[in-house]
């Protein structure tokens, strides 16, 4: 295509974070516009938002299902091409089925829904839709992961034995959503955030990486989830063990209440021959460790990477790449797909989490949920 595509959103609008971390990366790579938006559930926020975006007044809407009723009146050089969903867990469903319905393909970010068979429904109406849609798990966008996944598939360290991954916050050590703090407010609210706050919120970021660098499915849980901040109406750390394909183990640790932590994303693959470990907070490096080599430090941007990671990789080497150029990465993914589906190739797919992506997701959460209440006991994702 000869112009960018031209891209509407529904949330994020004033004091949302995640919604400006969209807007930042999907424009990092000049490819897609913010044309048109629903910024809020209030129509006067929404509008006020929008004005700070300096959108046109008329391409910014009081509601989702108005802004999906008129953006697809418009001409097809006019409408946008497809709608970022930024909202609370609880709405990512309805808006995104209803932007399905009116033809628009969807980017929405995770978890995907507020439950499994929401998940499964949403998962079946883009296949029957024959629409994109992409889930932002965004940390599957930076280099050295993908460089470690490509290690994996080249069976580089072997077969796989143990994955340990762990994302740790201390944020939430106290009972914060009571102070005002809108973040942590819906966060920790069932009705907007689902079943469970630190497996939706960071614990899914760690499942769909192990299952992203390895290439293996979870297969089934042992999980401890804890409330430990009294007033606290969800959980704010969980320990799981896995069962994964191939024989492979696992541990996942997701937590809240982890004091002195910031986004502490960190993961160990070990394989027969070798393992490798990444670090969010130092994203540009892979460590790889070997039964009988010294100890290999893997650089984004050198020569030594493959071809994926390279793909990936946006500066010279020494330049810090960090989490707006990983999200960016998912964003440009998309649009390269979208947009050759846009010039007549139907069948074009590109690298980013999907439909797929997300109903492994809610099945990982819902199986955590369930082992918890049963005391631990092992548990099949469905």
């Amino acid at each position: 295509m000869k112009r960018k595509l031209r891209m509407g959103m529904v949330g994020g609008g004033k004091d949302a974070f995640i919604g400006a971390a969209h807007r930042m990366a999907a424009r990092l790579d000049g490819q897609i516009e913010l044309v048109c938006g629903a910024f809020s559930s209030d129509a006067a926020k929404s509008k006020a938002s929008g004005a700070e975006l300096f959108l046109a007044d008329d391409r910014v809407y009081g509601s989702y299902q108005e802004m999906f009723d008129k953006e697809r009146a418009l001409p097809a050089d006019a409408r946008m091409d497809f709608v970022s969903i930024v909202t609370p867990n609880h709405m990512h469903y309805p808006v995104a089925m209803a932007a399905l319905d009116a033809g628009f393909p969807v980017v929405c970010d995770k978890p995907m829904t507020l439950s499994l068979e929401e998940a499964k429904s949403l998962a079946d109406k883009a296949k029957s839709t024959g629409l994109l849609f992409c889930l932002t798990h965004n940390y599957t966008g930076y280099p050295m992961v993908k460089q470690a996944r490509e290690m994996v598939a080249n069976e580089q360290i072997g077969k796989i034995r143990r994955v340990v991954v762990e994302y740790p916050q201390g944020w939430m050590a106290t009972l914060v959503e009571e102070s005002g703090q809108k973040q942590a407010a819906w966060r920790t609210d069932p009705s907007r955030a689902g079943a469970s706050f630190t497996m939706g919120d960071i614990g899914s970021h760690c499942a769909n990486l192990a299952e992203y660098i390895t290439g293996l499915e979870i297969e089934s849980v042992c999980a401890d989830l804890t409330s430990f901040v009294p007033g606290r109406v969800l959980d704010d750390d969980g320990s799981v063990l896995l069962r994964m394909s191939a024989g492979a183990k696992g541990v996942l640790w997701a937590s809240g209440i982890a004091v002195g932590e910031e986004n502490a994303l960190n993961i160990r693959v070990y394989g027969e021959k070798g393992s490798l470990e990444w670090h969010q907070q130092e994203p540009n490096t892979l460590l790889v460790h070997w039964l009988d080599q010294p100890i290999q430090v893997l650089r984004t941007s050198t020569d030594f990477v493959g071809a994926s990671a390279a793909a990936n990789t946006r500066l010279p080497a020494g330049h810090v790449e960090g989490f707006i150029e990983a999200f960016a990465n998912i964003y440009r993914n998309f649009a390269q797909t979208l947009s050759q589906r846009l010039d007549g190739d139907r069948s074009a797919t590109g690298d980013f989490p999907d439909a797929d992506d997300g109903v492994r997701g809610m099945a990982f959460i819902e199986a955590v949920v369930k082992s918890s209440k049963l005391n631990s006991e092992w548990t099949a994702l469905k």
